[in-house]
């Protein structure tokens, strides 16, 4: 069990939007907040497309890493990742990317967490991509 003095607070996540430069950017917002989950978004933007249209890959996996991340530091507090690993199930094309990060295992050392990354395309939203990752208490 986990001494909630160290879990990290949505309002600690939504300054550490503001203190990075790259989340700044990618005009990153939170959503839910509980403890073990969390949702993350952003809109699409023209320059944030890859040679085919699609959002960029990069992006797609910043808000799995994050979502994993965050959905961890809500149960442990201040974590890093470890290690991710991103299956893409299908072109990110349209307006707005969501991502939901679950734990699954919260250990001493390490939290197990899955997140799944969705597209909304004219109103309709498909999953993208979904992650499994290994996040490291600091």
């Amino acid at each position: 069990m986990h001494d909630d003095t160290t879990v990290v607070s949505r309002q600690a996540l939504e300054q550490a939007i503001e203190r990075s430069p790259f989340t700044r950017w990618a005009g990153t917002r939170l959503g839910h907040y509980a403890a073990g989950e969390v949702e993350i978004e952003i809109d699409v933007r023209p320059e944030m497309a890859q040679h085919h249209g699609f959002v960029h890959g990069a992006l797609v996996g910043y808000l799995a890493d994050t979502a994993c991340a965050w959905a961890a530091a809500s149960t442990v507090g201040d974590v890093v990742t470890s290690e991710y690993k991103l299956n893409f199930l299908a072109p990110a094309r349209g307006e707005h990317l969501r991502a939901v990060g679950q734990v699954i295992k919260s250990g001493s050392r390490q939290v197990v967490v899955r997140a799944d990354v969705y597209c909304r395309q004219a109103g309709s939203e498909k999953i993208v991509a979904t992650a499994l990752a290994t996040i490291a208490r600091v």
